[in-house]
């Protein structure tokens, strides 16, 4: 008996070297550092592939949940690339995950793929001047970000490839991000049990990371629906029984409420539906909220706030109500180790460097927009790009914020180390979800920041896969410092379904008159040239100076 256990535990040893060795591989610095180089003059090569993939997905400027064109571009680059596909993750049809790879470490890469509602704008003009008048565009820049982790991982795949180094990667999309409708299903549905850390990219106006509580708000969001009985508003309004009046009772009410709220919430509203035409009583209205707080049980308080104040304006109005979760997202919190790691090679890559051209065009849109002096961590707002590189931002502390957006990223963060690469994509001072933030991200100043983001990514992804111990750190980091007195919850529940249907009815309005002004990249070298702007073209008052 004794020998035959022998043999079975030998042959387990067997089964097991391959993947212990290869989980076991080392590299030195030197040659650790060697590859970084290796990498980043890839990434420099390949300068046209990351510019023609920033212009593309700029042109279908799409909106969340209706980014057909947009996921099928990125997946068919993947695919083509050696990456196995799974569609409609969630039940959403533009979401999906891209992996290549086998084994441990499984790194996640993803960024967000949306645009912003009348956000249309031609990129290089420096003031408003929409390709399509009304028509969504990407006054957010999340053109950029997957341009940049393919970039990133492809020259990674090639180094792992040649040196045998272990791991899988999984790439995703952000869907509706606008919206902060999906992340909590990815994580609710299981996409990332098995994920040992995630890289998170989203463009900024600097090269920059960050650790621990960032003072932004978790947020919920719900749309609350009334019916009540339709009437001859000026025959017989008597018979009728206004959905529209409760509605408009319900934001009173809640605008009342705000006094008495502590001043970190922000709670913001859009009627979706005010009936149909004045001489008719409205059947039928809604209103969309998003209700956000600094913390889980704050922001389930004011949901419940928001439904006991709808059930009252139903009374008042003799009106049904009812209510649908569109989206949801916790307050975030980012991973020490893995951005540290990540800043040490963002200094080794530095900023781009800008051209006269760059700063012209930045200088004109900021005095056009009429920028501060300075953002919102003290850095210059309104002297164009920014020429010096971002500190790592450490955790702010509760008590210091005064709340803010929310991004649901954060959900993915509560449930395995993750981290933000911001990237200088963009152009400081400006308004935000906002004509004026599409204006570079389809010129030199997107392209330069994208290439800068994905040496320093794929930097980063290297160290996750070949040093070990900053993925124990980081999960130290997550055990003992971020969940040690808080514990994810999500803000959905098991039966909420993905709000697929928003924006449908505004991309099948716009979609086929945008399909004229698609990239080209066999005709056009750029899509300033396609559009036959001038780089860069500013008003005459302008200038070029400060």
């Amino acid at each position: 008996m004794k020998r035959h256990i022998c043999i079975l535990k030998f042959l387990v040893t067997l089964i097991l070297l391959p993947s212990v060795a290869s989980a076991q591989i080392k590299l030195t610095p030197a040659k650790i550092d060697a590859l970084k180089t290796e990498m980043a003059k890839d990434i420099e090569s390949q300068k046209k592939f990351t510019q023609e993939m920033v212009d593309m997905i700029f042109s279908f400027g799409e909106l969340g949940f209706q980014e057909v064109e947009t996921s099928k571009y990125l997946t068919d680059i993947l695919k083509k690339n050696g990456f196995t596909i799974e569609q409609g993750i969630s039940g959403i049809p533009t979401a999906w995950t891209a992996k290549w790879g086998s084994g441990k470490p499984v790194i996640a890469v993803g960024s967000d793929i949306d645009c912003i509602p009348k956000a249309s704008q031609k990129p290089g003009v420096a003031y408003h001047d929409p390709i399509i008048a009304g028509a969504p565009g990407h006054g957010e820049g999340h053109n950029s970000g997957q341009p940049l982790n393919v970039t990133a991982v492809l020259a990674l795949k090639k180094i792992m490839e040649r040196e045998k180094i272990p791991g899988t990667i999984m790439l995703w999309p952000g869907v509706a991000e606008e919206q902060l409708a999906t992340k909590a299903y990815f994580v609710r549905d299981g996409y990332f049990k098995d994920v040992d850390a995630c890289i998170f990219t989203h463009v900024s106006n600097n090269l920059g990371t960050s650790y621990g509580d960032g003072g932004n708000n978790g947020m919920i969001s719900v749309r609350f629906d009334f019916e009540g009985q339709a009437s001859h508003a000026g025959g017989a309004p008597w018979r009728g029984k206004s959905a529209l009046d409760a509605v408009e009772l319900m934001n009173i009410g809640w605008n009342y409420h705000r006094e008495h709220m502590e001043t970190t919430q922000r709670s913001h509203y859009v009627i979706t539906d005010g009936g149909d035409q004045p001489n008719v009583v409205p059947s039928k209205a809604s209103v969309w909220y998003y209700f956000r707080e600094r913390s889980y049980p704050k922001i389930t308080q004011m949901y419940k706030d928001g439904i006991r104040i709808a059930e009252a304006a139903a009374m008042m109005t003799e009106t049904k109500m009812s209510y649908e979760v569109l989206g949801s997202a916790w307050p975030g919190h980012m991973n020490q180790p893995i951005a540290e790691a990540m800043y040490e090679n963002i200094k080794s890559v530095g900023l781009p460097q800008w051209s006269e051209d760059d700063q012209k065009l930045a200088r004109a849109l900021q005095k056009e927009v009429q920028s501060p002096a300075t953002g919102f961590g003290g850095e210059p707002a309104n002297d164009g790009l920014s020429t010096s590189l971002s500190q790592l931002r450490k955790p702010m502390a509760t008590a210091s914020s005064g709340g803010g957006g929310s991004d649901d990223i954060a959900d993915i963060s509560w449930n395995l180390p993750t981290i933000v690469l911001g990237y200088p994509a963009n152009i400081p001072g400006l308004p935000g979800h906002h004509w004026a933030n599409a204006i570079a991200m389809a010129t030199p100043i997107a392209h330069k920041g994208v290439t800068a983001g994905a040496k320093a990514e794929a930097m980063t992804l290297l160290d996750l896969f070949v040093k070990p111990e900053i993925l124990t750190n980081a999960w130290k980091y997550f055990n003992e410092v971020q969940t040690k007195d808080t514990k994810y919850t999500a803000l959905i529940s098991k039966t909420d379904k993905p709000a697929v249907h928003l924006n449908k009815k505004i991309m099948e309005e716009f979609r086929p008159e945008m399909k004229k002004y698609y990239y080209d990249p066999t005709k056009y070298a750029t899509y300033l040239e396609q559009l036959g702007i001038k780089y860069p073209t500013v008003r005459e008052s302008s200038g070029t100076g400060k």
